[in-house]
């Protein structure tokens, strides 16, 4: 719920979860998709604070003094978890999975946290054999943390699986494909640390 105090500390710890596989074309997962994306369009056509209250009030929980630009777009919204006083700069894109009892968030930004513009966060994949994607259309979904107070500079993409350690910076245009240590500065395709903060 949009507007409550985040409490509970376990949910930014590293995850210890598997890629969870998950049905996007069901009846009920294209409706929530459908539901959400014109949300998303009205918001951006007239990003009002009643559209972004509307657009806060999808999240799992969403905390105190976020904000966020026009031209966000998401799936489902209610396995997205967003700490206090978080930034989301314009044209930021989180492809996460809908909700799965197995999974706390499949995308957790903490405390404080600022995300660059056309950010992109991407919990969600597919079969990398061609068979598998050709008779199966499975979906992975792969949760990613932010630990509080991170900067994503512009244009970063962050792939599931990813944990972003408290405090650290990563540079514009990167690609993380691996976990990032607390406190440091990543940069590069694929992301590497350049030096300690």
């Amino acid at each position: 719920m949009c507007g409550s105090t985040y409490s509970r500390s376990t949910t930014l710890s590293a995850h210890l979860i598997m890629k969870i596989a998950f049905n996007s074309i069901t009846p009920a997962l294209i409706a929530q998709r459908k539901s959400v994306h014109e949300l998303c369009r009205q918001f951006g056509r007239s990003p009002s604070n009643g559209n972004l209250k509307r657009l806060k009030a999808l999240f799992s929980e969403c905390g105190e003094a976020v904000f966020i630009e026009a031209g966000f777009h998401t799936d489902y919204a209610n396995n997205i978890y967003l700490g206090d006083r978080v930034y989301i700069n314009i044209n930021c894109t989180m492809l996460d999975a809908p909700t799965i009892t197995e999974a706390p968030y499949a995308i957790s930004i903490g405390n404080d946290c600022l995300i660059g513009p056309n950010v992109q966060l991407l919990a969600v994949s597919h079969d990398m054999q061609p068979e598998l994607r050709q008779t199966t259309k499975q979906n992975y979904a792969d949760a990613i943390t932010l630990h509080n107070n991170v900067w994503l500079g512009a244009g970063v993409i962050v792939l599931g699986g990813v944990t972003v350690g408290e405090n650290s910076v990563i540079g514009a245009g990167s690609v993380v494909t691996k976990n990032v240590e607390a406190n440091s500065f990543y940069a590069g395709n694929p992301a590497i640390k350049v030096r300690p903060l």
